[in-house]
C-alpha cells in the first residue's frame, strides 16, 4: 500500500492556499477601510468638482472658440496687445483642460492643482494692476460681470476653495498619458477653432441693406464702418471718444448698440462721434458673430475689408489708417 504525505496531497494544498489568501485580506481590509472618505467628503469632493468644472469649461471654451473676442477682453485688462491673442488661447487651452480632468476622478487632483495655479496666478495679476485696473469691468469669466474691486478677490477666493476640496479629498492620480492625450486634443481643438475664425472673419459678405435712422441703408458701396457698443461699457465709450477725433474722410459711421438702444442718442453726444444708428442687431451680430462688445467691422463695397481686433492705445486707428478708412 502507498500513501501519500500532507504536503503532497493537492486537496490539503489549496485549502493552505486558501487559509493564506484569507488572512491576508484580512489583514489589508482595515487599511483599505481607512482610505475611504465619509459620505459627506465625498459629496463635498464631487460638488466642489462640478461647480469648479463647469466654470472652467464655460471660461476655456469661450475664448477657445472666440479667440479674438477674449484677446480684446485680456487688452483691456492690460495685457499687452501683441501678447493678447496668444494668452487667450493659452488660457483657453489651460482652463479645457483643467475643466475635464477635474470631472474625471483619476485625473480630479492634477486638474484641481491646474485650477488652483490659474486662480493665484490670476489674482496675483490684478494686484499687481489694481490701481489701473480699480472700478473697471472684468469679464474674463463670460456671463458674470464684475468690476476690479474688494468683492472680486472675494469671488475669486471662493472658486479657489472649491479648486481645493476638489483636490484635496480626490483619490489617487493614475494614467499620465490619458491626460496627457487629453491636453493634446483641447490643443487640436483650439487650433483648429482659431482657424476657423480667422477665415470666417475675412471677406465676409455684409448684408445688401440694414436700417438706419429709421431708412434703408445700402452697404455694397464705398468705405462703412460699423461699431457695435454698449452704452453702458465703459471700454465702448472711451474708444468712441477716441474714434470721434479721427479724421474719417468719405468713410461712413454707424453705430450699433447691443442694449438699451434707447441710449444711443446719449451715446453719440457723449463720445462726439458723427455716425448713423442702425438697430439691426440679430441681422447684422449673425453675419459678423463676436462675443462682448466693443467689437469694429470695417466694410469695402459690402464686404469685410480685414479683421479689426484690437481696440488699446494705438488701436484701432493704425490699422483703420491701413486699410484706407482713417486719414
Amino acid at each position: 500500500m502507498t500513501t501519500r504525505s500532507a504536503g503532497a496531497d493537492p486537496d490539503i494544498a489549496n485549502n493552505a492556499r486558501i487559509d493564506n489568501m484569507n488572512d491576508s485580506m484580512a489583514q489589508r481590509g482595515p487599511a483599505l477601510a481607512s482610505l475611504e472618505l465619509p459620505g459627506w467628503k465625498t459629496s463635498v469632493n464631487w460638488i466642489s468638482a462640478i461647480l469648479i468644472s463647469l466654470l472652467f469649461l464655460v471660461a476655456g471654451l469661450w475664448k477657445v472658440t472666440d479667440p479674438y473676442g477674449a484677446a480684446a477682453r485680456l487688452a483691456q485688462a492690460r495685457v499687452p496687445e501683441d501678447l493678447s491673442l496668444a494668452a487667450a488661447l493659452l488660457l483657453g487651452i489651460a482652463e479645457t483642460v483643467a475643466a475635464v480632468l477635474i470631472l474625471v476622478p483619476r485625473f480630479r487632483k492634477w486638474g484641481a492643482w491646474l485650477g488652483s495655479a490659474l486662480l493665484v496666478a490670476f489674482m496675483i495679476y490684478i494686484s499687481a494692476n489694481y490701481s489701473a485696473l480699480h472700478g473697471t469691468e472684468c469679464n474674463c469669466f463670460p456671463w458674470i460681470k464684475r468690476a476690479v474691486g474688494p468683492g472680486f478677490f472675494v469671488g475669486d477666493a471662493v472658486m479657489l476653495v472649491f479648486a481645493v476640496l476638489a483636490g484635496f479629498w480626490a483619490g489617487p492620480t493614475a494614467s499620465k498619458r490619458s491626460a496627457v492625450v487629453v491636453a493634446c486634443a483641447v490643443t487640436v481643438f483650439a487650433m483648429v477653432s482659431y482657424g476657423a475664425s480667422a477665415v470666417r472673419m475675412r471677406g465676409v459678405k455684409a448684408p445688401s441693406t440694414i436700417t438706419v435712422d429709421g431708412k434703408p441703408f445700402s452697404t455694397q458701396q464705398g468705405r462703412i464702418l460699423i461699431y457695435f457698443f454698449d452704452p453702458e461699457c465703459t471700454h465702448c465709450l472711451d474708444l468712441g471718444k477716441r474714434m470721434a477725433k479721427l479724421d474719417w474722410g468719405e468713410t461712413k459711421l454707424v453705430v450699433v448698440p447691443t442694449t438699451q438702444p434707447q441710449f444711443a442718442p446719449d451715446f453719440l453726444h457723449d463720445t462726439g462721434l458723427r455716425a448713423g444708428v442702425s438697430n439691426d442687431l440679430a441681422l447684422l451680430k449673425k453675419t459678423f458673430p463676436f462675443g462682448d462688445p466693443p467689437m469694429v467691422v470695417a466694410l469695402e463695397n459690402g464686404h469685410e475689408k480685414e479683421p479689426v481686433t484690437k481696440y488699446e492705445d494705438e488701436e484701432p486707428a493704425a490699422t483703420l489708417r491701413k486699410l484706407g478708412f482713417v486719414r
